[in-house]
This record gives C-alpha cells, sequence and structure tokens, in this order.
C-alpha cells in the first residue's frame, strides 16, 4: 500500500504541475494567446461611429481639440496627438520659417498647452471654414480658428494621420496668416 500511495502522489503532482504550466503566462499555452489591444487614441476616444466618414471624423478631432483647450483637459488633448508630433508657431511670416517657434513631441505640446495655451483662459475655441483634403491615410486641414474675439483667417495647418485606424493630430502650424 506505500508504494501504490506513493505512485498516488507523484502522478497528482505531475498532473499539478501540466495544470500550473498550462495557465501560466510564461507557460506552454501562451503561445496563442494575444496581447491587448493598444489603448485608444485620437478619434476613437470620441466614440464616434465605426462607419462615420473620414471628413467627419477629423472634423471631430479638431474641434474636440477645440473643447478640451476651453476644459483645459490636458489628458484628453493629449490622447488627440500622434507620438511623433509638432505644432509650429509661423508668426505671421508663413514664407519664412526662421522666426517660427517649435514644440517638437508630446512632452513639449503638452508643457505649450499648460504654460501658454491655458492661462489665456479661452472661452471659446472653434476652427472654422475647414477645407480637408484627405490622401490615404494622411490629411491636411486648412482652417480659421476663432480663439475668444481672435479670428485667425485661414491662419492654421493641421496635418493628421491615421494610425490603427484612429484619426490623430500629427502637426499644426498657426499664425499662417500674413501681416503687411
Amino acid at each position: 500500500m506505500n508504494l501504490l500511495r506513493k505512485l498516488w502522489i507523484v502522478a497528482l503532482a505531475a498532473l499539478m504541475a501540466a495544470t500550473v504550466s498550462c495557465s501560466s503566462p510564461t507557460g506552454a499555452g501562451s503561445e496563442s494567446s494575444t496581447a491587448p489591444p493598444p489603448p485608444a487614441a485620437g478619434s476613437c476616444t470620441l466614440g464616434l461611429g465605426a462607419d462615420a466618414p473620414d471628413d467627419e471624423v477629423i472634423r471631430a478631432v479638431l474641434l474636440a481639440e477645440g473643447e478640451f483647450v476651453v476644459e483645459q483637459d490636458i489628458d484628453a488633448l493629449m490622447q488627440l496627438w500622434a507620438p511623433d508630433s509638432r505644432v509650429v508657431d509661423a508668426k505671421n511670416t508663413p514664407d519664412d520659417d526662421a522666426d517660427d517657434q517649435n514644440w517638437d513631441g508630446k512632452d513639449a505640446i503638452r508643457h505649450r498647452y499648460v504654460r501658454t495655451v491655458f492661462p489665456g483662459s479661452p472661452d471659446q475655441v472653434q476652427p472654422s471654414d475647414l477645407e480637408i483634403a484627405i490622401d490615404g491615410d494622411e490629411a491636411v486641414v486648412h482652417a480659421t480658428t476663432h480663439i475668444g474675439s481672435e479670428i485667425s483667417p485661414a491662419g492654421d495647418r493641421w496635418e493628421l494621420v491615421r494610425i490603427d485606424g484612429c484619426w490623430l493630430i500629427r502637426s499644426l502650424t498657426y499664425n499662417l496668416e500674413a501681416h503687411p
């Protein structure tokens, strides 16, 4: 009976070891598991329908950017921007980039919102007169922006990119209207 008991314990231990290795994240059963999807970004954070036309989705992204500026919702704003994004102040000299001020990367853009945009406490930010040109997974939008009482006719150029099915802002160049 002692031998039978030892065989039973060995068999039970082997069965338990096999069960643990199959359910372990690094065990034999993990080859078929998939990584979780990346967190939602850009237009995919706005709750738009999957069948919405690209131009409507792009318009929604730019409207959301303005709403989030007014709300001073930095986390929502940053979800709209692509990883390699940039903002450029053309300083009303669109043909001379020597005087441009640039914010390259999401950290710099976050800093711009918090230190430059939010302190002005705009109560309204709306792009209008949108001219949207879509080429595959890229789009360029020329817009007039109303920030409070300030109007910049055709003063903004937005570039967007579709990544994993979501439209994100790649760049904004503003103050493109030339002053005499």
